[in-house]
């Protein structure tokens, strides 16, 4: 019998919400609004078994964009498909209630909880027993079929090497190839590590009003670095991707494009903006930081995120599954437990790449359906917040 690959489809199972959007994982959130939150949060999570706490510094003196970037992040993760439902607990109810609001148009169970005028431990009590009855009825949700077209997914590269750009991006191209044209929405971004190969992306946006759109928030970028008058050179490339072997951005920026495929870019969207099912392939305006370019694609409704790496980068997320892929056969030495999809006989010519993409899509296919990565086994749940400029 023929080895089924993705050109053969996929039986995938999620759960799917009241608005109609699909997860792949089951979660009752416990979100705090602001930095004084996080005690009350985190203690209902200690309390209610099956509850994620998302611990956070921000909120408190934000203003503008800034402050709209953290209310669209929050209510993101709770509004994301992977999340059955929220207890929002904030220092005052006015924000508490905004945040809220937001997520429940998604039409999810969401209860609120301000701290104000009732102190920590009476808010505790009241949002565990909400909690409580919100993971039980979770609990008893089941698993349908779903297709790939129901998924809003998202992509990153991280710790770079020349073996990504040789090897395991190309590859993961390949997938995402495959999964745009079954439908699915994947979501990239990493502005600065667009650098000198910017013009690649402009020239596959589906239409100039797109195109247009994506060079007027890079070059915002760019003039933001000029304006500071510093040299991104340790931090673009990194010390890690610099002791890998690359020596500018603009080689980085060459490999990184590898993994966004070949197909048109049909959406140019800000930090943490909503994407839909059926999108196709979608840009983000985001931090190369690996843990803040995960949780603003979460924000922005991925349910699932690959993640290449060549020197071993080992980030996760509390609410969605992070794939990572590595074709360095030193990096799969010595960091296996961080690695789920392995390629290094692609590096070395033993496989094509699209027996590497089926590789790939051959594990996508067993995380959508539950089984747990590296990322999740090891509790690395990196959650961090973009941070536009400083508080008031």
């Amino acid at each position: 019998m023929p080895k089924k690959t993705a050109s053969r489809g996929m039986q995938l199972t999620g759960y799917r919400r009241p608005n109609g959007a699909v997860g792949v994982r089951n979660h009752v959130l416990v979100l705090p609004v602001d930095d004084l939150s996080n005690s009350a949060a985190e203690g209902v999570a200690r309390l209610i078994n099956g509850t994620t706490a998302l611990p956070h510094p921000y909120g408190r003196l934000q203003f503008g964009e800034d402050l709209e970037l953290t209310f669209r992040t929050l209510s993101g993760h709770g509004a994301n498909a992977n999340v059955h439902g929220v207890v929002v607990i904030g220092i005052e109810p006015k924000w508490t209630e905004r945040v809220a609001s937001a997520i429940a148009r998604t039409g999810k169970p969401v209860e609120t909880f301000s701290i104000e005028r009732h102190g920590d431990l009476n808010v505790i009590n009241a949002a565990s027993r909400a909690a409580y009855h919100m993971v039980q009825d979770a609990s008893e949700l089941r698993r349908e079929p779903v297709s790939v077209s129901e998924l809003v997914l998202s992509i990153k590269c991280g710790e770079s090497d020349p073996t990504l750009g040789l090897a395991g991006n190309k590859a993961q191209g390949r997938a995402v190839d495959r999964l745009v044209d079954m439908g699915a929405s994947v979501i990239f971004g990493e502005t600065s590590e667009l650098t000198g190969g910017e013009h690649l992306i402009a020239n596959r946006c589906a239409t100039p009003a797109l195109r247009r759109k994506f060079m007027q928030i890079y070059n915002d970028y760019i003039r933001m670095i000029e304006a500071q008058g510093v040299d991104l050179l340790g931090s673009q490339p990194t010390e890690g991707n610099i002791r890998g072997g690359l020596s500018t951005i603009e080689e980085k920026a060459l490999g990184n494009i590898q993994k966004t495929g070949s197909r048109p870019i049909n959406a140019v969207l800000g930090y943490a903006e909503p994407v839909k099912p059926g999108q196709g392939l979608v840009f983000m305006n985001s931090s190369s930081a690996g843990a803040e370019q995960v949780t603003l694609c979460a924000a922005g409704g991925s349910v699932l995120h690959f993640f290449t790496t060549g020197q071993g980068n080992i980030v996760g997320h509390p609410l969605i599954p992070v794939i990572k892929v590595s074709p360095n056969p030193i990096t799969c030495a010595t960091m296996s437990e961080h690695i789920d999809v392995k390629l290094p006989d692609l590096l070395v010519g033993e496989i094509g790449l699209d027996q590497a993409a089926d590789r790939i899509l051959e594990v996508f296919e067993r995380t959508a359906n539950g089984r747990l990565t590296a990322a999740e086994l090891l509790r690395h749940n990196e959650f961090v917040i973009t941070k536009l400029y400083p508080s008031a």
